[in-house]
């Protein structure tokens, strides 16, 4: 059972797909999480971010993995949970995301991860292009505003810059060539805006029983 879960920054998607992922007994994959890796190695290394042939190199040869039940994350090895995190990672993740290459190594990863396994994934084309087929799909999105105050309540720092920076993350993420953000046409749109994160876990619940016979059933 693959639910695919899309949309943009601070929408919630992280802490809805891994509370609905435990709710369900499947696994949860942050795809977030696995181009900050990238990104990070990348900063680490001081690979120009604007080098594609290198940071398609990066990719193919990053082992990034998933621990359970924390969700830490581990890249080649290295716990880099929180490194991940770090504002600058946060900026170059967008750019190494826009990469062609990168996306082509991520995808079949992803794809690898959900051939013999049920999983919750999120992302920024898990519905259009990693998993097309998946019968539940998910666009959770907010409204700018609060999408902004999100972020400031969870990393801390002023509003007014986190939105300009959520703002032109949205621009390169909905305009890039390769996999741009875009709702998938059979996608369920919900708007967190006015929602707790329980009443979205409820209401996206409520869709994963419609769809699949009560969250049972093969996709």
């Amino acid at each position: 059972m693959i639910v695919a879960i899309d949309g943009p920054a601070g929408a919630g998607k992280s802490t809805i797909a891994r509370s609905l992922a435990e709710r369900l007994g499947i696994a949860y994959v942050d795809t977030g999480a696995m181009y900050r890796a990238i990104a990070l190695w990348a900063l680490e290394a001081d690979i120009d971010l604007d080098d594609p042939f290198r940071l398609e190199q990066l990719a193919k040869q990053a082992r990034v993995e998933f621990t359970a039940p924390d969700n830490g994350v581990l890249l080649n090895g290295e716990d880099v949970t929180a490194k991940i995190r770090e504002p600058q990672v946060t900026d170059a993740a967008s750019k190494v995301a826009a990469v062609p290459g990168v996306r082509k190594a991520m995808r079949e990863e992803q794809r690898r991860m959900g051939e013999h396994q049920s999983l919750v994934m999120e992302g920024r084309d898990i519905g259009t292009v990693v998993f097309p087929e998946a019968r539940v799909k998910i666009f959770l999105d907010a409204h700018p505003e609060a999408r902004a105050g999100r972020r400031a309540t969870e990393l801390g720092g002023a509003v007014e810059e986190i939105a300009r920076e959520m703002t032109e993350r949205d621009t390169r993420d909905r305009t890039r060539a390769e996999a741009p953000l875009t709702q998938a046409p059979d996608a369920e749109y919900l708007d967190s805006t006015a929602l707790t994160p329980i009443e979205v876990e409820e209401a996206i619940l409520k869709i994963v029983r419609r769809k699949t016979a009560n969250g049972k059933a093969a996709m």
